[in-house]
């Protein structure tokens, strides 16, 4: 027996216990084709946040309606080690009992991480079965644990055996607060105040001297170039020449190089090789010197000269006053600069020069652009193929290494005199070392003491969940290898489903994934990307509380086109909460008739069920375009409309049977049968309450489920009796908007008389009075070619049909006219008064653009009213 309120919480928790009992979410090959997802592995440290709440709602909706459909779904849960958030984590916590990580040691300090990742680790996951996700949970899976991390190290050996990994000084992004290199993707660039100094270098052996323009005073120690355009005649005097360093008592070149914008600034640039990246490529390409001048936390070292120690920001302030009091500074410039801050720290990233491990790319690129490029792996929406084309034909070498102790150690091993070895142990290390060194044992050898970038382990996981690098030919791999799709978010198009691509093509010799759907960002009403620092971020268990998850879930995708940012809108959740309580609600009424197996079914309700049972199969049509076409937010408006729009306000209406008589045995059937069909539509939106409606709309065994249920068929359908339903719906609209404009009485009834032309339309109107008369208070009907224009009627047109309401003993007619008339003479003043500011030239010349175009507006709608009213008088006095 249903409950007369629909309470989600104890139903989603009963629920997603009874699916998890089942066996629901469990898959293992079998002859079915495959359905294979693999989730983006969230953050070991994370909690659920609104953008994991909408990319696991979309992989849910696509995965459901797989097993509904015959798919062997199987969708691969699992969380990321979290290289630099995780150590962070661990550090702060040891911080807060007074221990230090450098003072406990490497061996020490991974005990307390392995510690902190199973107390603290995987809750996400947990609050995703909040959400109602259904994972197969039995594959959980961890890039940290041993299978997965063997498969890392292997892969390492293999591309440094392939001459694909090398070690080398490059400029990487540094964060000087967690001391470790970061990936271009942990880089978050935000535009701050700053200030430009020109400042006057001097020319060796002359009284000129040459101006540059920079925002980074603090690096001049470590200048060792001045560079402009060979094709500047400004500096054509300077070949040959040096220049003195400002602060130092050092002189570097002048070089030139096609590199320098000549327009931009003085046309004179500054070389720091060590301390930016296009500085580097111009050191390497004119072999100048390197000189680092930062400490790996940020402070001067000791080419800092007598400000070594000193902050980075401090030894900017105080070397810009004493510039400007040794008259080096022409001027300063207050200016916007895009500056780039880590993710994890919140630190102002430091290009710095720096020994890692690399991993060239431009190979490994070609099979997975071509993949993309040709079709073979499909993006949604296909707008960002030109950003992927464009990444990839620019790749760089990946910086993979990280100074951390929480990861994946780098397979290297070191003698004292810096010879190098890439193997999997250390006994591997010694045989390898041996050769060239006789005698050598382990205390002579020492690992690598880095990590790796935690994306080297994350770009192999649709292979490495499956076991595809410890069994390449394993049962598993095989048959969901390659996965079907991949939900993630654009600004991982490059650092994650890229790399995937080309670790696809390099170990399995094909593509990862069939298609990619690439979501929005999840931002807030004023178009900001939520978060908890800015506090416009609602916790998503909480919304899980307020509305349930299937109100949730609907809230979600109503706001989420492809590819577009979601400005999420709380009151989507409620509509999603009050659409289930019109589901419970409406199945409830059906439950409460009384069905008489030799009552007839009546006329409108045999209409009711033949367009009905068309519409789902027309609509049905529609949403599997829109499913092909990846569009899940209008597939799932589609379902609501369905639901709420012909279900509900049309097809129930027409059906319900008079108050205290029951209902037709056939009727109550059809209602039951096209009822299970709208659930099971909508179940991969709103899996709990289709769930448990289903169970009640017919005897199910304790087994049964509508999620292992078949997904709707598309039947053939009679085009004719929706064309029927929709000219009737519309003359129901008419006749209503014609009560309301004439304000009649609502407790007053009608009568109506249809005109048409067509012979055949006219005979289905008289067949469907019996539809007129149930949904609209009907005092008369009349329907035909021949039938005539009653007298003081209003009417409207409905296609082909003309619609008249006999006015007189409904309205004061004379009042009505009175007041009809009142309205125009009104109307009308008011339009002169328009039509006398838009004439006016003055005005037009001189008022904003907006005035222009509310007036003009203005215009137009109280002309479309005067042309209503003048009708509406007409047909008053005929």
């Amino acid at each position: 027996m249903l409950e007369k309120t629909y309470e989600p919480g104890p139903i989603e928790a009963r629920l997603y216990a009874r699916w998890t009992n089942l066996g629901c979410f469990r898959s293992t090959p079998d002859d079915r084709p495959s359905y294979g997802v693999v989730i983006p592995p969230p953050n070991v440290t994370g909690v659920l946040h609104m953008g994991h709440m909408l990319n696991n709602t979309i992989q849910d909706v696509l995965v459901r309606r797989a097993r509904m459909q015959g798919y062997n779904a199987c969708w691969v849960p699992g969380t990321d080690h979290a290289s630099i958030a995780t150590e962070a984590k661990v550090v702060h916590k040891l911080r807060e009992q007074g221990i230090s990580k450098g003072e406990i040691g490497r061996d020490a300090f991974l005990e307390h991480a392995w510690e902190w990742t199973e107390k603290h680790g995987g809750i996400i996951l947990e609050q995703l079965k909040k959400l109602g996700a259904s994972c197969d949970w039995d594959r959980t899976r961890f890039t940290m644990e041993p299978d997965l991390s063997d498969a890392v190290v292997d892969v390492f050996i293999d591309l440094y055996k392939k001459g694909l990994i090398y070690r080398g000084n490059r400029i990487v992004n540094w964060d000087p607060k967690a001391l470790t290199a970061v990936s271009d993707e942990e880089v978050l660039y935000k535009e701050v105040n700053a200030k430009l100094y020109y400042v006057r270098y001097r020319i060796v052996g002359s009284d000129d001297y040459v101006v540059i323009a920079t925002t980074r005073p603090e690096t001049i120690p470590a200048d060792t170039a001045l560079c402009v355009h060979p094709e500047d005649e400004r500096y054509a005097h300077l070949a040959g020449a040096r220049i003195e360093i400002p602060l130092t008592d050092r002189t570097v070149p002048v070089i030139f190089d096609e590199y320098v914008e000549r327009e931009f600034g003085t046309g004179a640039l500054k070389v720091t090789p060590a301390h930016d990246t296009n500085d580097y490529d111009l050191g390497i390409k004119h072999s100048l010197e390197v000189i680092d001048m930062l400490n790996p936390n940020g402070t001067l070292n000791e080419h800092g000269g007598k400000w070594q120690g000193f902050d980075r920001f401090e030894a900017r302030k105080v070397m810009a006053k004493e510039l400007e009091e040794l008259g080096h500074i022409v001027k300063i410039e207050e200016m916007k600069s895009n500056v780039g801050f880590s993710e994890r720290t919140s630190e102002i990233i430091e290009p710095r020069l720096s020994l890692q491990w690399f991993c060239k790319m431009d190979a490994m690129a070609k099979p997975a652009l071509d993949a993309v490029m040709n079709g073979d792996i499909l993006l949604y929406p296909d707008k960002f193929k030109n950003t992927y084309r464009h990444w990839m034909e620019n790749i760089r070498d990946w910086c993979i290494s990280r100074q951390l102790w929480w990861g994946h150690r780098i397979p290297a091993w070191y003698t004292q005199d810096g010879n190098v070895v890439v193997a999997k142990t250390a006994e591997e290390a010694l045989v390898l070392f041996s050769a060239s060194k006789p005698g050598i044992t382990a205390t002579d050898i020492t690992q690598d003491d880095d990590v790796l970038d935690t994306w080297f382990s994350s770009w192999l996981w649709p292979i490495s969940v499956f076991d595809g690098f410890k069994n390449p030919d394993n049962r598993d791999i095989n048959y969901y290898y390659p996965t079907k799709i991949l939900v993630t978010a654009p600004e991982i198009l490059f650092f994650w489903v890229a790399r995937m691509a080309m670790a696809g093509y390099e170990w399995r010799g094909e593509k990862p994934f069939d298609a990619v759907y690439l979501h929005g960002i999840v931002r807030d009403k004023q178009g900001r990307k939520m978060s908890k620092s800015l506090g416009n971020s609602p916790d998503p268990l909480d919304l899980i509380a307020s509305y349930g998850a299937d109100g949730v879930r609907m809230g979600m995708l109503l706001s989420a086109p492809a590819g577009n940012d979601i400005l999420f809108d709380e009151s989507l959740c409620e509509q999603g909460r009050n659409f289930a309580n019109k589901i419970w609600n409406a199945f409830r009424l059906v439950k409460s008739w009384t069905v008489d197996d030799a009552t007839p079914a009546s006329a409108q309700a045999t209409f009711a069920a033949k367009w009905f049972d068309a519409n789902v199969n027309r609509e049905l049509e529609v949403i599997e375009d829109h499913f092909t076409q990846l569009r899940l937010s209008d597939a799932l408006m589609a379902v609501y409309k369905l639901f709420w729009d012909d279900f509900c306000s049309w097809y129930l209406e027409l059906v319900k049977p008079p108050f205290g008589e029951p209902m037709s045995a056939e009727t109550y059937a059809i209602t039951t049968e096209l009822f299970d069909r709208l659930l099971r539509v909508l179940h991969p939106f709103m899996p709990f309450i289709t769930d448990e409606l289903w169970m009640h709309v017919a005897e199910r065994s304790e087994n049964d489920t509508i999620m292992l249920s078949q997904w709707p068929e598309i039947m053939p359908y009679d085009s004719t009796v929706l064309h029927s339903f929709a000219t009737t719906s519309e003359i129901v609209a008419g006749i209503r908007a014609i009560r309301a404009e004439m304000q009649v009485n609502a407790s007053s009834k009608v009568s109506i008389v249809l005109q048409t032309d067509d012979a055949n339309l006219a005979n289905t109107l008289s067949t469907l009075e019996p539809v007129f008369r149930k949904v609209l208070k009907l005092d008369g009907f009349e329907a035909g070619i021949n039938v005539l224009k009653p007298a003081k009627s209003a009417s409207v047109m409905a296609g082909r049909v003309a619609v008249y309401v006999p006015l007189e003993g409904l309205i004061d007619l004379d009042k009505e006219l009175d007041r009809v008339g009142k309205e125009i003479e009104r109307l009308e003043g008011f339009m002169k008064g328009i039509d006398a500011k838009l004439g006016n030239e003055k005005f037009v010349s001189n008022a904003p653009e907006q005035v222009l175009v509310n007036e003009r507006q203005k215009q137009a709608d109280t002309k479309t009213k005067l042309e209503r009213l003048n009708e509406i008088r007409q047909q008053l006095q005929e």
